[in-house]
């Protein structure tokens, strides 16, 4: 009896990671495209046709190739991810779709590996928590930023996780504007916009997405 309770929670416990990482899938892309708001984030963020642009955090492309399609031909997005396997599977959708302006990097956990001084747009998007690095990455993406280049950074918040600590709030998958913005700030960086209502991540109303737009201040 207790080895069949054991193999369940085992099944219950795969199924639950399973449920969590589902939205980046390929397979769950359409729906996905119901709740993210895809075309207010392209308007928050500015991004035109023929910039450069990149998107950390991209597992399998999701919202790489919302960028492509954006930027269109005569620009470039650079899909980031630490994870090997979430960009062999890019490459496949990738050469799938025919697409030619996505560029694959394999970042680093305190350094994405970006083209310095040339992107007009840095999309970070329900990655940011998982950043322990947090202050550097940011130099990082200073860096990689033209002067009036724009960071994009969204998450959801938790409610049960709402005026917790920052680790109790990552250990949770989760994180609030504040800590961000305080980041953001001792790096150098100046808030264009935010959003702490930008809807519901899944649709389900304990899990509020809020959105900031930041930029490098002047020198």
């Amino acid at each position: 009896m207790k080895s069949k309770t054991n193999g369940l929670s085992i099944l219950l416990f795969a199924l639950s990671c399973l449920m969590a990482f589902s939205q980046y899938n390929e397979q769950d892309w359409e729906e996905r495209d119901l709740w993210m708001k895809v075309p207010e984030l392209m308007k928050l963020a500015t991004i035109e046709k023929g910039d450069q642009v990149a998107d950390i955090g991209c597992h399998e492309g999701y919202f790489t190739f919302h960028l492509s399609n954006q930027v269109g031909p005569l620009g470039k997005v650079y899909a980031v991810d630490i994870a090997e396997y979430r960009l062999t599977e890019l490459k496949k959708h990738i050469k799938d779709r025919n697409v030619t302006n996505v560029e694959v990097v394999l970042g680093e956990y305190d350094d994405p590996n970006l083209p310095k001084g040339l992107l007009d747009v840095v999309v970070v998007m329900d990655t940011y928590h998982e950043m322990e690095d947090n202050l550097k990455i940011l130099s990082h993406i200073k860096e990689a930023l033209k002067p009036n280049g724009r960071l994009l950074i969204l998450e959801k918040l938790k409610a049960h996780k709402i005026g917790k600590s920052r680790d109790e709030q990552t250990a949770g998958h989760t994180l609030s504007t504040n800590y961000v913005k305080e980041d953001l700030i001792k790096v150098g960086f100046s808030i264009l916009k935010e959003v702490d209502d930008f809807g519901y991540w899944k649709k389900e109303n304990d899990k509020q997405m809020w959105v900031l737009v930041a930029t490098p201040k002047s020198e």
